[in-house]
C-alpha cells in the first residue's frame, strides 16, 4: 500500500514538473510574441484596403494579448508534446519511445500547417465572400477586436483539426484504437466533421464545401495512416512470439 502511494506520489510531482515546463515555455514564446506585436500585426493586415479602427485603449492592448497568444501556443505546442511523451516514455517500449518521439515535430508542423490553410485559403475566400454580401448597403470599416477575433475564428480550427492524423497515429501505436474502429465510426466522423465546417464557414453552399473536404480527406488519412501503424505493431507483436516461443 506503502509503494503504491509512494509510486502515486512520484507521477504527480513528475507530472508537476512536466506542468512546469510547459507553463515556463509558453510564458517566454508569450513574451516574445509580444515583443515582436507590431511586426506580425504589420504583417496580417499588409494585403488590407483599409485600415483598422479601435473603439477605446483597451481594444489595443486585446490585439496585443490576443495575437502574442497565438505566437505562444504555437511555440508551445511542441513543447507540450515533448513533456507529454516524457511523462509517458516510462511506460513504453524501446520500439515505441522511437516511434512516438518522431510525432513530436509532426504535431507543429500539422498545426502550422492548419494554420496557413485557414489563413490563405479559407480566410480569405470568406471574407471575400462576406464584404460582397453587404455591396453597397454598408461601408466596410473593420474594428481590430472583431477582424482578429474573425482571422483566429478562420485558422484556429484548422490548426487543431490537423494535428488529427498524428493523434490516431499516437493512439494506434499505444493500442488504444485501431483502424477498424475508425472504418467503423467512419459515418459518424463524417457527420461531426461537417457540422463543424458548416458552424466555422459562412452559411453558402461553396464555402461548406471548401471547408469539408479538407477535413473528410484528413479523417480518410489518418485511418490509412492508423492501417500503416496497426500493420507494422502486429508483425513486431508476432515476432516477439515467435522469438519467445
Amino acid at each position: 500500500m506503502e509503494e503504491k502511494e509512494l509510486n502515486l506520489v512520484e507521477h504527480l510531482d513528475e507530472l508537476r514538473k512536466r506542468l512546469i515546463i510547459t507553463a515556463t515555455a509558453f510564458i517566454l514564446f508569450f513574451i516574445a510574441g509580444f515583443v515582436f506585436v507590431e511586426d506580425i500585426y504589420k504583417w496580417l493586415v499588409r494585403g488590407l484596403d483599409v485600415k483598422l479602427i479601435v473603439l477605446g485603449p483597451s481594444d489595443i492592448i486585446w490585439v496585443y494579448f490576443m495575437l502574442a497568444t497565438v505566437i505562444a501556443v504555437a511555440g508551445t505546442i511542441p513543447v507540450l508534446a515533448l513533456q507529454i511523451w516524457l511523462f509517458v516514455k516510462p511506460a513504453l517500449t524501446a520500439a515505441e519511445r522511437k516511434i512516438s518521439l518522431s510525432y513530436v515535430p509532426a504535431l507543429f508542423i500539422l498545426f502550422i500547417t492548419g494554420l496557413c490553410f485557414g489563413y490563405f485559403v479559407i480566410f480569405p475566400t470568406v471574407l471575400s465572400f462576406l464584404v460582397e454580401l453587404g455591396g453597397e448597403m454598408f461601408e466596410a470599416n473593420f474594428t481590430a477586436d472583431k477582424y482578429f477575433r474573425f482571422v483566429l475564428n478562420m485558422t484556429l480550427p484548422f490548426g487543431v483539426l490537423f494535428e488529427l492524423p498524428v493523434v490516431i497515429m499516437f493512439l494506434t501505436s499505444l493500442g488504444i484504437i485501431n483502424p477498424y474502429v475508425l472504418t467503423k465510426i467512419r459515418k459518424y466522423a463524417y457527420f461531426v466533421l461537417v457540422v463543424i465546417s458548416v458552424i466555422i464557414s459562412p452559411p453558402d453552399f461553396m464555402s461548406d464545401i471548401l471547408v469539408t473536404i479538407p477535413l473528410l480527406l484528413l479523417y480518410e488519412i489518418s485511418i490509412n495512416l492508423s492501417k500503416i501503424v496497426y500493420k507494422k505493431k502486429l508483425k513486431k507483436q508476432q515476432g516477439s512470439e515467435e522469438t519467445s516461443s
